[in-house]
């Protein structure tokens, strides 16, 4: 908000850190200060005491193949299950992936360095297109939630939007097979109450305020990760135009 910002009631504020959970996790931010990128990730997963119940591992393509993939996933929470696939990937592929993501986390120095950052919270960036053309050329795989949000509930299901088709598009021309993941998992009642509401009603997305405190709600959890074959390329033919390819690719995910 820049100079307007002194005329933010200071009992809001107080609100905003709290629900932010600002002590806690600037605590963490100098503690966890002199690691960064799959390090970071795997102190984040200690952190939040996550308990991974990887489901196979073997589907993962060699990490000696010489191909570079595309991972995809659900997005169920919106945070611990960025952390999460991020500490997997990255430890099995020798961090040599990168996200996707939304453009706020690039404050985070511990996780900066293994992103591509996407606006979410203003204008797209006229550098959009040629982030992600030099994310998807690089030497790393890519990782990806297509949703574009986390999740939300609808007729009492919790479950990804409609995917969007950027990972098709620049899977096939970067001749990249996809690996389908599947993430489970979910945040609180009142967050999805909230969700629909400001999708319906609002032109910002207020749920994404209480990611940080949905976080905290999910600390020592047991989570499953389910990991499919991978989808060749060539998949992605004309039978189907890119958005209706990447529902598809949904539908597998959640088959999963």
């Amino acid at each position: 908000m820049g100079a307007k910002a002194k005329y933010v009631p200071r009992p809001l504020v107080s609100w905003l850190k709290r629900i932010a959970h600002q002590d806690d996790v600037n605590a963490f931010l100098w503690e966890s200060r002199d690691v960064t990128g799959v390090e970071w990730l795997e102190e984040c997963v200690r952190y939040l005491d996550m308990t991974l119940e990887v489901i196979g591992k073997e589907n993962l393509p060699a990490p000696d193949d010489g191909r570079l993939y595309t991972f995809v996933s659900n997005h169920p929470l919106g945070g611990e299950d960025g952390v999460a696939l991020g500490a997997i990937i990255g430890r099995f592929y020798d961090g040599r992936f990168r996200y996707l993501v939304n453009d706020l986390l690039m404050n985070l120095p511990g996780l900066a360095p293994l992103c591509i950052p996407i606006n979410k919270t203003g204008n797209q960036s006229r550098n959009f297109p040629a982030m992600v053309e030099a994310g998807f050329k690089s030497e790393n795989h890519m990782l990806m939630f297509p949703a574009g949000i986390c999740s939300r509930r609808h007729d009492g299901v919790i479950a990804d939007i409609p995917w969007k088709k950027t990972f098709i598009t620049k899977s096939v021309e970067c001749r990249r097979d996809v690996v389908p993941i599947h993430f489970s998992g979910q945040n609180s009642g009142f967050f999805y109450r909230l969700a629909n509401f400001s999708d319906r009603f609002l032109p910002f997305n207020l749920a994404m305020l209480f990611l940080v405190d949905e976080m905290y709600k999910n600390v020592h959890k047991t989570f499953e990760v389910k990991i499919g074959k991978p989808i060749p390329w060539q998949t992605f033919d004309k039978s189907k135009s890119p958005m209706e390819w990447a529902q598809f690719v949904r539908e597998r995910v959640y088959s999963l």
